[in-house]
């Protein structure tokens, strides 16, 4: 229809053509600036009409009356025409304004949002709230997942495009992705961590209906020195797999740990510097839960300091020291540069050392050292030193495929030994990994190193 009429009013016109700077010109201009409003705007003044076919078909008009000489019905129409230059943008302004301003409110996603986590498998909802803040040209996403804590982690990454919003989180490989509403008010997304997926519907919390999150422990003071106020040690169930240390509020926490598992972690020791050792220090599995008798959060050293004394209360246990040359494992810098990141947490975050199953490691807010403690104490068959020289504390994730020295630790607490695995995609070595995904190495050499002798020791005594 557009074609057909602009064809007919140009096959009625004269050849005479419309100069530049003409009156006419000015007329087409004038008229086009009236329409170009609506064409570019979401509300056009007519469907599928163009800039160009606006000017043509001004033009077209003008040049049939020969600038000015133009008839009755024509003047009225640019008179109509220049009248709706003085009302119409008004109005119709009015209307696009508000537009942009709903527009505008959709795509802010500053602020802050919650949503429900349901794991089926665990019958369990976690309440999650993400704050969004602008940053650097960006944005930034700080995570929590209230029910688990109060601590808050940095998404690695944040985009917002065309109402999509999308972050992830390396040290925990999980990502989200969701669209927004149109009023701006709600994400409809997805919650994927390794190979789960889950759905994760946010919706903008405001003063009044933020949840809220409680504030994290002030951490212990630094030249405390603490022991258990109150504490029980208990067998642990038969057949309970895994193996845990952590930290949940003011209570320290240990599942299917064994008097080797104690010793290293209060005193940082592998368990081949531990000289004298009876058979059952590395086959009967404990639980403790204990409260600290000092206030605030302790540090790794000071959670080793509370196992010194429990170990020496509740187990008896004594011993001395002696120097001996072992062969041990070095982590050393790497010839191509680190290859990972300082933490992104708070100075009163925990650390964390996780395993999502075998050789699929998550490490956050730990030094090079504590690294080193605890890849001893869980993975390798051998005593771990930090030779890096690396003080600051990282973030990072380590993916690879162990070996049938590895993890000999977790065996006896219930779990499967590792397998290798025969798949083409499998991680690699720990040793390549390590080199390929952290920028380190890992190398056997050996070393003198400390070792205690075990002079006397007992199974706990009952609570």
């Amino acid at each position: 229809m557009k074609a057909r009429l602009f064809d007919k009013r140009e096959r009625a016109c004269d050849k005479t053509g419309v100069k530049p700077g003409s009156i006419a010109q000015l007329y087409a201009e004038g008229i086009l600036s009236v329409c170009k409003f609506y064409v570019e705007s979401p509300l056009h003044c007519a469907a599928d009409i163009t800039k160009n076919d606006l000017k043509k078909h001004i033009l077209s008009m003008m040049s049939c009356q020969q600038s000015l000489r133009m008839n009755l019905p024509i003047k009225l129409l640019l008179a109509a025409a220049m009248l709706s230059a003085a009302v119409l943008p008004a109005t119709l302004g009015q209307n696009y304004a508000a537009a942009q301003s709903a527009t505008a409110t959709a795509q802010d996603i500053v602020g802050t949002w919650q949503g429900t986590l349901h794991i089926a498998q665990a019958n369990r909802d976690l309440r999650v709230v993400i704050k969004i803040a602008k940053a650097d040209g960006g944005y930034k996403t700080t995570f929590y997942s209230i029910d688990q804590g109060s601590q808050s982690i940095v998404a690695s990454k944040t985009s917002f495009e065309n109402g999509e919003l999308k972050f992830s989180i390396d040290v925990a490989s999980a990502n989200y992705e969701g669209k927004t509403s149109a009023d701006g008010k709600t994400i409809a997304g997805n919650w994927k961590q390794g190979a789960s997926s889950l759905p994760l519907n946010l919706t903008r919390a405001t003063a009044d209906t933020e949840w809220a999150i409680q504030e994290p422990l002030k951490s212990m003071a630094a030249d405390a020195d603490p022991g258990f106020d109150v504490v029980t040690i208990k067998p642990s169930k038969p057949g309970q797999q895994g193996k845990l240390f952590t930290q949940r509020g003011r209570h320290f926490v240990t599942m299917n740990t064994n008097l080797n598992d104690l010793i290293a972690l209060a005193y940082g020791f592998h368990a081949k510097q531990m000289i004298g050792a009876p058979a059952w220090a590395g086959t009967d599995l404990f639980d403790i839960d204990g409260v600290p008798d000092v206030p605030g959060q302790p540090n790794l050293k000071q959670m080793g300091l509370m196992l010194q004394k429990l170990l020496a209360d509740r187990f008896q246990l004594k011993f001395h020291h002696e120097s001996r040359e072992l062969s041990v494992y070095a982590i050393r810098a790497g010839s191509a540069g680190l290859k990972i990141a300082k933490t992104t947490a708070g100075p009163n975050d925990l650390p964390a050392f996780l395993f999502r199953g075998y050789g699929d490691l998550i490490v956050r807010n730990l030094s090079m050292a504590e690294f080193a403690t605890w890849m001893q104490s869980s993975v390798m068959d051998k005593p771990v030193v930090d030779q890096t020289d690396l003080k600051d504390k990282y973030d990072f994730t380590l993916k690879w495929t162990p070996d049938d020295s590895q993890f000999a630790q977790f065996r006896g607490a219930a779990t499967p030994a590792p397998s290798a695995g025969d798949s083409p995609n499998a991680p690699p070595s720990l040793y390549t990994a390590v080199q390929e995904q952290l920028g380190l190495k890992i190398e056997a050499t050996k070393a003198p190193d400390d070792v205690i002798v075990i002079d006397h020791v007992e199974k706990p005594s009952a609570n």
